[in-house]
């Protein structure tokens, strides 16, 4: 598998050939909701801006299974066993190039949060996560470990509704996924890019039941009267380059 060979789709050439790591990302849900760029504001860096569709931000749940984590030139072992991870992020461009912002990324996988966290610059939280899939519906739950009274919790069902479809640029399902890189933060108020690649997201319609979602709670921020729109994906592999201090 040469994930390089693929790359028709990217919105701009590879940084380097020397990735230094590939994921797995299995049975994605996308769920996202459009809110008012000023509504976010305060918790993005002011060196970011938001990026809009139709003069929207969109604030996006991921709930997804990660497959594995392989060191380049350790394609068959992987550093991590299977794990769920839940994260919430939003879309930012930084120079004028579009990414994604997380503003949270929950995991129960101590290599993510005690390593990756440091490394990449990422808001990683320890958390008890279980995604279950009985028929064609999974079952999502997430409840971060911590202090905070209710703890923070996300608890979801969501199948995929529609046939298998790759959305065609300029659409908002194409804008809200295909996302070549992250963005990430230090303490100092240094800005980090990451670059990342895979295959076109195989996308399908989905139907969400959001039962409890307290993720938005830290940033003071309220949806429950907003329709999200919802999107399955069976996955994709991905290579991730290491992260680039990135000049303003």
């Amino acid at each position: 598998m040469d994930l390089m060979n693929d790359s028709f789709h990217r919105p701009w050439p590879f940084p380097s050939k020397k990735w230094i790591m590939r994921q797995t990302w299995n049975n994605l849900l996308f769920v996202h909701w459009p809110i008012s760029p000023e509504t976010l504001r305060p918790y993005i860096p002011s060196s970011l801006q938001i990026d809009t569709f139709d003069r929207y931000a969109w604030l996006g749940i991921v709930a997804f299974i990660m497959g594995g984590i392989y060191p380049r030139g350790m394609s068959s072992v992987s550093l991590s066993p299977t794990f769920p991870e839940v994260n919430v992020r939003t879309y930012v461009q930084c120079n004028g190039k579009p990414g994604v912002y997380f503003m949270s990324l929950d995991v129960n996988d101590w290599l993510s949060y005690t390593i990756a966290k440091r490394w990449l610059h990422l808001p990683y939280h320890p958390a008890d996560i279980s995604i279950q899939q009985e028929g064609q519906t999974f079952d999502c739950q997430s409840i971060r470990k911590g202090n905070t009274t209710p703890p923070i919790t996300f608890k979801g069902k969501y199948t995929p509704l529609s046939e298998v479809y790759f959305p065609k640029e300029g659409t908002l399902d194409h804008w809200l996924t295909e996302r070549y890189c992250f963005f990430s933060t230090n303490n100092r108020g240094n800005i980090y890019c990451g670059e990342i690649h895979h295959r076109p997201w195989p996308l399908q319609h989905a139907e969400s039941e959001i039962c409890k979602n307290t993720l938005f709670s830290p940033f003071n921020i309220d949806l429950t009267k907003t329709k999200p729109i919802s999107h399955f994906s069976k996955g994709v592999d991905s290579l991730i380059w290491n992260i680039k201090k990135t000049l303003l």
